[in-house]
């Protein structure tokens, strides 16, 4: 039965964290201490430098060779689930959508073990539960997280791919669609782009003879027309001359021009395009320092637990500096991220309703199927059910930020999902107590 001091002990490990979320707000929402520039520069560093040094912490701790092989399973066969579900709703769907199912993801499977998950489940089912914990930790930390960050570099690169794409298709067709497009009214003045300056030119239009379509291109981009023959530049007051071209024989020089133009470095097909995104997203990986701190950790608790190693202090020292302050950093990037907000809720209420419902009833009803598919029974599968219905993750929302994604529903979801998380766990306790 949980008691008042291990309400205790869950509020000593929480409360710190919404302090440093209040000082964050407070710096940018009333002292003006930060600027935006610098609250991204401030995420950046808890991005790149923090988190890593935190999974690697926490990963290097843990002994790989103790392991409770049903309730990692479990774990695993849930967010699969998941992610299967999400990612046929994405493709085959008309209302589908990448980035929904990326953030649905994070907010259904990625709980906030590490800071409320074991303190909570230690007060509930005791100190030998401690060890669970720590696996689910550092399976998010090597498998979940390294996928969630493949995922973000995979729509990032899909969508700066298909960019490419499509401007190289509409290349060849953009002269032919001006020539279609332009009046054959006389004396028009029309605005078009110039193919080798992005200084728009004056293009007087008229109808010549047998219905034949004429430009008259002032070459000076600050020109302005006169008459029929000259113009003259609205900058320097110099006239310039005109240069009448048959519309035939611009839409000819436009197809040599486009036939001449570099292909782009991706074939045409679909396995092409793939091909080329997975290459993009494999050397954006291999540059983010959270692809491999988490597997350094396990590198070198296989090596410690095996040999009995212990870190030197000079390196246990230089890790811990900075990663004692992992979670910390993170609560306060969030906090200036809800002050740049012009609203708490920032994601709107009803968003929010449906972030909750990812968290607390999506998340640990697959995570109960899961547990009893894969045979765990007992406190264990208790256990499992109430880790899975703990509050958001915070490392999911400093992805989120970096990659632009939906922050404002998983800063949301952090926020209040911590606040009424409690009472929650407790009546699924109380619940699976009966």
């Amino acid at each position: 039965m949980i008691g008042f001091q291990d309400l205790y002990s869950v509020l000593t490990a929480v409360v710190p964290l919404y302090v440093a979320m209040f000082l964050a707000y407070a710096s940018v929402k009333w002292w003006n201490v930060f600027t935006p520039e610098q609250c991204a520069g401030i995420n950046r560093f808890v991005a790149i430098f923090a988190v890593p040094l935190l999974s690697f912490e926490v990963v290097s701790r843990v002994n790989p060779y103790r392991v409770e092989l049903l309730f990692i399973a479990a774990d695993g066969v849930s967010k699969v689930l998941i992610l299967v579900a999400l990612f046929c709703w994405a493709n085959f769907c008309k209302k589908g959508s990448l980035d929904w199912a990326i953030t649905l993801f994070s907010l259904s499977t990625l709980p906030n073990t590490l800071v409320m998950g074991i303190p909570l489940l230690k007060s509930m089912y005791g100190d030998d539960k401690e060890g669970i914990m720590i696996q689910a930790v550092v399976l998010q930390c090597i498998i979940w997280y390294t996928l969630l960050l493949f995922l973000f570099e995979y729509r990032e690169t899909r969508m700066f791919v298909l960019s490419k794409f499509r401007e190289a298709g509409t290349c060849g067709s953009s002269t032919e669609d001006e020539v279609k497009s332009t009046p054959t009214s006389q004396n028009v003045n029309k605005v078009a782009p110039d193919s080798q300056k992005s200084k728009p030119l004056a293009a007087a239009v008229k109808e010549g003879q047998g219905k034949e379509v004429h430009l008259f291109i002032w070459r000076c981009g600050c020109c302005r027309k006169t008459d029929e023959q000259n113009g003259v530049c609205g900058q320097t007051g110099q006239g310039c001359q005109r240069e009448e071209r048959n519309a035939k024989v611009i839409a000819t020089e436009k197809l040599v021009a486009t036939e001449n133009v570099e292909a782009p470095p991706l074939g045409s097909s679909s396995s092409g395009m793939l091909l080329e995104i997975l290459r993009r997203v494999w050397f954006k990986l291999v540059r983010n320092p959270n692809s491999y701190a988490s597997l350094f950790g396990l590198v070198w608790a296989l090596i410690s637990c095996r040999w009995g190693i212990k870190k030197p202090q000079i390196m246990e020292n230089s890790v811990t500096i900075l990663s004692k302050a992992g979670l910390g950093m993170a609560m306060f990037s969030l906090g200036l991220f809800m002050a740049l907000q012009p609203r708490i809720i920032a994601c709107g209420k009803r968003l929010a309703g449906y972030g909750m419902l990812a968290r607390f009833v999506a998340g640990p009803a697959l995570m109960a199927v899961a547990s009893l598919g894969v045979g765990l029974r007992g406190t264990i599968l208790k256990v499992s059910i109430i880790q899975a219905a703990l509050p958001q993750g915070i490392v999911p929302f400093v992805f989120a930020r970096e990659y632009n994604l939906h922050p404002e529903v998983l800063s949301t979801a952090v926020i209040f999902g911590m606040i009424i998380s409690l009472p929650i766990t407790i009546l699924y306790y109380i619940l699976l107590g009966i």
